[in-house]
């Protein structure tokens, strides 16, 4: 049986990526917080 995760970069990438999250107002308030609560990653495309 397959497990539930199946981990792909590039989808990840597309789904939770700054770009993604900059297109919605939701989206840029996450980046917000994470900002002022000074995450060193802000999303997972900064993973590197």
């Amino acid at each position: 049986m397959k497990r539930t995760y199946q981990p792909n970069k590039a989808k990840r990438a597309r789904k939770h990526g700054f770009l993604s999250r900059s297109k919605t107002n939701k989206g840029k308030n996450t980046i917000k917080r994470r900002r002022l609560k000074g995450r060193h990653k802000l999303t997972v495309s900064d993973e590197k």
